[in-house]
């Protein structure tokens, strides 16, 4: 209990004087834009800025990679760019349709977006992240072979056989049925790596901070992993149901209407888990980050007035930090809940099945 309340007491203060001190240091020469600073620590960057210190940046400079049409691959490190500076020709977009991206002027004079594989902030966090979860699950397997097979787990290890216990129970074997021995390594390791990016990401230091899975491209990869396993493994009840449902004729010939409908939601599944784990996500930070920018804004409205929302910013984030916790975990258990039972209904039972089941119960 007692490290238990020392823990929350570091987490309350880095939660709140880690974003202070770096709004701090941004708004030391003036008004600050509060939209500006959420867009910008939300998004994507090509450097991982970690604080500032007499006007000094420090921040972990990524790798470049770019290959342009015009002068071919290129590879440098993202500090030649920081700043507003350009090198060998590409820079990043202050604004447009390629606003914070590597561009260059093509033979024209307008801006071109080359071939970006570079490492970004979001990549090298993502690096960062399936490390910790490999460690983690390599420690755990490296103490189960060390004990016997009915060995009882206690502390870290006891922790994390109860999460995995009550996924695999709770969810994937009660969402799925009988097959879901087959579908539990993707499912238990798509909710580590959820809750972990998701708990990394309210940590404002260093390797924390990296909005993840507030980022779309993150969650559609996940969605497309869950489509793949739904319409890979669904039976062929499944495919007669989505293709040729049980309707009358006239819905789905000459003109397949109930298939187009059926294909669509096999379509919509997916979308409806990437938006609902990116949005969520992204809400919580930028929620923070504004509660955070009360205390500046309001430093030109007078000392009592500041010190009023100062008081009320920090309580309001500490409590929101907390709440996100909470969400972390809920949107781990929904995305991995909502998978399995998608995967459970490609799964349907051949009618004759379920007769043979009813009559061996009636016997």
């Amino acid at each position: 209990m007692k490290n238990f309340k020392k823990w929350g007491i570091v987490f309350c203060l880095l939660t709140f004087v880690s974003p202070t001190k770096m709004f701090a240091d941004e708004s030391s020469g003036g008004d600050i834009n509060p939209r500006e600073i959420i867009f910008e620590h939300i998004q994507d960057a090509y450097w991982w800025h970690i604080t500032t210190i007499c006007d000094r940046h420090i921040a972990i400079y990524l790798p470049v990679i770019v290959y342009s049409s015009q002068s071919g691959l290129h590879l440098f490190s993202s500090s030649h760019l920081a700043h507003g500076h350009s090198y060998q020709g590409f820079y990043i977009a202050e604004g447009g349709k390629y606003e914070g991206k590597i561009v260059e002027k093509n033979q024209a004079g307008i801006e071109a977006r080359p071939i970006d594989l570079s490492i970004t902030k979001i990549a090298f966090a993502l690096m960062i992240n399936s490390a910790i979860m490999l460690i983690l699950f390599l420690s755990v397997a490296r103490w189960y072979r060390k004990r016997p097979k009915y060995a009882v787990p206690k502390g870290f290890v006891g922790a994390i056989e109860m999460f995995v216990m009550s996924v695999e129970d709770d969810i994937i074997k009660a969402c799925i049925g009988k097959d879901y021995a087959r579908y539990s390594p993707y499912l238990l390791t798509a909710f580590f790596f959820i809750i972990i990016n998701n708990v990394m990401g309210l940590i404002p230091v260093f390797p924390g901070g990296a909005n993840v899975t507030g980022n779309i491209a993150v969650t559609l990869v996940l969605a497309l992993c869950t489509m793949f396993a739904i319409n890979t493994f669904g039976n062929k009840e499944y495919w007669k149901e989505v293709l040729w449902p049980q309707v009358p004729l006239w819905m789905k010939a000459p003109i397949p209407l109930m298939p187009l409908i059926e294909l669509f939601g096999v379509i919509s599944k997916p979308f409806a888990l990437t938006i609902r784990l990116f949005a969520n996500i992204t809400a919580g930070h930028a929620i923070i980050l504004a509660l955070t920018c009360l205390v500046f804004i309001t430093a030109k409205m007078g000392t009592a007035m500041n010190i009023g929302m100062t008081a009320f910013s920090v309580m309001l984030s500490i409590f929101m930090s907390f709440l996100e916790l909470l969400v972390a975990y809920i949107q781990a258990y929904v995305f991995t809940m909502l998978s399995a039972v998608f995967i459970g209904l490609s799964r349907p039972e051949h009618s004759h099945q379920k007769k043979k089941k009813k009559s061996m119960r009636t016997v």
